[in-house]
């Protein structure tokens, strides 16, 4: 017995149940902000009343614990079992707002569309699963420096304040406030020093701790509101298809599956990523099953008046800083999410943490995950293999043109926007292109013995 508890990988190592609680509420605080902006920006567009955004922020947390546990937990051939939580994809944020314009379509057409893509992505996902050789770790860690790089913008937006611009375009009179830069750079000071001095579990929950710190001089300033929380419900049961019956409409449901085969080109870079970081390569047969629970939840979500989901890399950054592989973890912070979608006044106290509290900490994490792709990129042979040189410079180049030019694409039709408005897609159709070009074909064993020895300089 103790030969096996001795054998038994980090991942699948159950906590104790406080610091489980913990440590997944840990992972619920740093995704929050980013899992309830897509509703509340679709709520805005769409004109929905309060009762109507309330219902669907609700619904949103329910269906991505539902996922989270899911992806953690594997139920039936659906998820991975990794340390993962799910949210909101960004990407689906245009074609919903394109398809609830629609007087015809609605709320009921965007959900149709979501449940017909949900179907799709189950379908497809085995495909997929074909695909891991396309992804050796020249394409791999490319995609994983993209993904923190481009993300870092939004670490350093929450530790300003928020965004640059108001809603109706105007400037943000509040952005870059010296109070906010000075709170969010004490929590980074918080985080480092923690990281740096504690022990054990305290070390584990530094993000935690300069978040919570943060928190309590945000109340102390005066810059947390809690108005309207009296208002909002103890409790709130969430029912299915609560705006009707949904509405299946071809063109809605073909710019939905183009978003579900986004989200699993995305989720196959994270997942390959996030077996590199825990130190079990991510097999053909596990992605299959990751890729079946993204579908699966945006089946849940159409069902539950929700949205598609997606691995959240910041989450996976939090893996990497805390050094914490359980899935058990992210399992705990699906229950947590549940319970939140189930008591608004527990999310509403959460909802009411300052962007630039989470700055600092965002920053930290995304810095983790692009620093995981250097340290994949380090494994692979750029002395030998030139070709490898200019696949990652030219992948990662073209990952950060949405970045740094916003209007750089802005001549093509709004179709292709779903492709070229996204870094990291735009690294990942590069790599694989360049690698082909270069490298050819590599073998399926080839790819699995590239993961394994990504993971051994991850875990050194």
């Amino acid at each position: 017995m103790n030969l096996e508890r001795v054998q038994l990988h980090e991942v699948d190592r159950r906590l104790p149940a406080g610091r489980l609680g913990v440590l997944g509420f840990q992972h619920v605080l740093v995704m929050y902000s980013a899992c309830i902006v897509v509703p509340l920006i679709l709520g805005a567009a769409l004109h929905l009343s309060k009762e109507q955004l309330i219902i669907v922020i609700n619904a949103d947390l329910f269906a991505a614990g539902l996922a989270s546990l899911v992806q953690s937990v594997g139920l039936f051939g659906f998820g991975m079992r990794m340390p993962v939580m799910m949210g909101v994809t960004f990407t689906s944020i245009a074609p919903m707002i394109a398809i609830g314009s629609n007087a015809s379509l609605g709320l009921q057409g965007i959900y149709g569309a979501i449940i017909a893509s949900g179907i799709f992505g189950i379908l497809f996902a085995p495909l997929m699963g074909r695909f891991l050789r396309f992804f050796p770790a020249v394409v791999t860690g490319s995609v994983l420096l993209v993904i923190g790089i481009s993300l870092m913008k939004v670490g350093i937006d929450w530790s300003a304040g928020g965004q640059p611009l108001l809603a109706d375009g105007s400037p943000n009179p509040k952005y870059g406030d010296p109070v906010y830069l000075g709170i969010s750079f004490g929590v980074l000071t918080l985080i480092l020093l923690i990281s740096r001095f504690a022990k054990g579990f305290l070390a584990n929950i530094a993000v935690l701790l300069g978040v919570l710190a943060g928190f309590g001089a945000a109340c102390y300033l005066g810059e947390v509101s809690l108005d309207g929380w009296s208002d909002a419900p103890w409790i709130a049961l969430i029912q299915p298809l609560t705006f009707g019956m949904p509405v299946f409409d071809p063109v809605a449901i073909i710019s939905m599956c183009l978003v579900m085969l986004v989200t699993l080109v995305e989720s196959t870079g994270m997942f390959l990523a996030l077996g590199t970081i825990v130190g079990r390569p991510t097999t053909p047969e596990r992605l299959v099953r990751g890729l079946r629970a993204d579908g699966l939840g945006a089946l849940l979500g159409g069902i539950f008046n929700a949205f598609p989901y997606t691995s959240f890399s910041q989450n996976i950054g939090l893996v990497t800083l805390t050094g914490v592989k359980s899935r058990y973890v992210c399992a705990a912070g699906g229950i947590i999410l549940v319970l939140m979608g189930l008591f608004p006044k527990m999310a509403f106290i959460v909802a009411s943490t300052p962007p630039f509290v989470l700055g600092a900490a965002a920053m930290v994490m995304f810095g983790m995950v692009a620093m995981m792709g250097v340290r994949i990129l380090s494994t692979v042979d750029f002395e030998h293999h030139r070709g490898n040189t200019l696949v990652a410079a030219v992948s990662i180049g073209a990952g950060t043109i949405p970045l740094l030019s916003g209007s750089f694409f802005a001549q093509l039709p709004a179709w292709t926007h779903v492709v070229t408005d996204s870094g990291i897609i735009l690294t990942t159709l590069t790599a694989i292109v360049l690698n082909l070009m270069f490298n050819g074909l590599a073998s399926q064993e080839q790819a699995e013995t590239e993961a394994a020895s990504a993971a051994g300089t991850a875990e050194a």
